[in-house]
């Protein structure tokens, strides 16, 4: 995919929602002076190996969104939207609080699930996000939580997934979707979410999880409106890139896996030519 067609598919995005700017550095980008959104794309660079290098990933962020914010033609501009979308991640994975996050006190009767139903996130999430080994969870502790909603959007012609919150783009993935275009174009809503599924080929026998066979990788996330359709993994990486599934949205297994932990049932689906 060439820079800039993908930096012209973020701008689309953030256009139709009203702005260029990423939402949790909009107040602070609109009081910069003029000297500070003028810092050499070199410098930027700097600082953010700097900051990466001190383990302070929030500070990185800011100078990879201004780099994206400020010079959306620099030659190497995809390399920084991959940095700054594994950082992104790793924030997310963090105990790092972040006006997305809240610090919750565990009270008698609560449970992974019952707090992820009610700040609508994962239990994944949740565990990897606070270090937990395990599901059980202790009165008076206290767990850092997620509450901004996420939404996903795919742009089929440029078979690119993007992880949203708010107007912010958090990561591009690059995917897989339908041969002849045949993927459904809408808006849907993450129906079911089912880890290592089985495949039941042409509606016949069913194929485990484990099988060779078993064209839908390690996740599945199926969509509301026709449970045929949905996104998962793959035997076959290679594929990436490229129009070639039965109608679904195909990743790597490392990605849907990372996907699918950060995504709660309910997240909004919007599909695009």
């Amino acid at each position: 995919m060439s820079q800039k067609i993908l930096i012209g598919i973020i701008a689309v995005i953030l256009l139709a929602a009203g702005t260029f700017a990423v939402l949790h550095h909009r107040s602070s980008a609109a009081s910069k002076d003029s000297e500070e959104t003028n810092v050499p794309v070199n410098q930027l660079l700097s600082q953010a190996d700097k900051y990466e290098a001190q383990g302070d990933k929030l500070k990185a962020k800011e100078s990879y969104d201004q780099i994206i914010s400020n010079y959306p033609d620099y030659d190497k501009i995809e390399e920084v939207q991959d940095k700054l979308g594994q950082i992104n991640i790793d924030l997310i994975f963090s105990e790092a609080q972040m006006p997305q996050t809240i610090s919750y006190e565990i009270v008698p009767g609560d449970s992974l699930g019952k707090l992820a139903r009610k700040y609508n996130t994962t239990p994944q999430l949740i565990k990897r996000a606070n270090g937990l080994k395990s599901d059980v969870i202790r009165t008076g502790e206290k767990l850092r939580i997620w509450t901004a909603p996420f939404a996903v959007l795919v742009n089929k012609s440029q078979n690119v997934l993007f992880l949203k919150s708010g107007e912010e783009v958090l990561k591009i993935y690059h995917v897989a979707t339908g041969r002849d275009n045949i993927t459904p174009v809408g808006s849907f809503k993450i129906a079911t979410k089912i880890e290592k599924p089985v495949w039941f080929k042409n509606g016949g026998v069913p194929i485990p999880s484990e099988s060779p066979e078993n064209e839908l990788g390690s996740r599945w996330m199926g969509f509301d409106t026709d449970p045929h359709y949905g996104i998962h993994g793959t035997l076959h990486p290679e594929t990436i890139g490229q129009q070639v599934t039965d109608g679904c949205v195909r990743m790597k297994n490392e990605d849907v896996e990372e996907l699918f932990d950060i995504i709660p049932v309910g997240t909004q689906v919007t599909i695009q030519n």
